[in-house]
């Protein structure tokens, strides 16, 4: 359990800073809501609020995410990480010579304290930056 409170102001300032991007899912798996808007690497238009997920994803995807939504249903998984190279953070030039960003995808049972299912959190992030940290960097250096 998360101790202390924090206010809707401040939860969503977090929410709007940590480096990842997410949506959450109902137990229906309807969309709830997604942080970083404008910023993300897999838009989405507001009309999706309240829209089954499955309308979001590439057909190519679709029986992978049923089976990931499945699974968290039945208590078989908690989560599940796979990650893709995509051109991300690139200008035109650098996406026509084929660079391409790591990005980590990862799905999150959501549980109430007794295990009950309550939907699935889905986060992304690019850890390109992460994967060329070489080295020690330490505080205030």
């Amino acid at each position: 359990m998360m101790v202390g409170k924090l206010d809707g102001k401040m939860l969503e300032a977090v929410l709007e800073t940590i480096p990842l991007e997410f949506s959450v899912l109902d137990k229906d798996d309807k969309v709830l809501a997604w942080n970083k808007h404008e910023t993300r690497i897999f838009k989405r238009p507001p009309a999706v609020i309240g829209r089954d997920v499955r309308d979001c994803h590439p057909k190519k995807s679709l029986d992978k995410v049923e089976k990931i939504l499945s699974d968290m249903k039945s208590g078989k998984i908690d989560k599940t990480r796979f990650w893709i190279d995509l051109p991300v953070n690139q200008n035109q030039s650098e996406k026509n010579n084929k660079n391409k960003d790591k990005i980590l995808i990862e799905y999150y049972a959501l549980r109430d304290p007794k295990g009950k299912y309550l939907g699935c959190l889905e986060s992304t992030q690019d850890i390109s930056e992460i994967q060329a940290l070489k080295g020690e960097k330490r505080l205030l250096d």
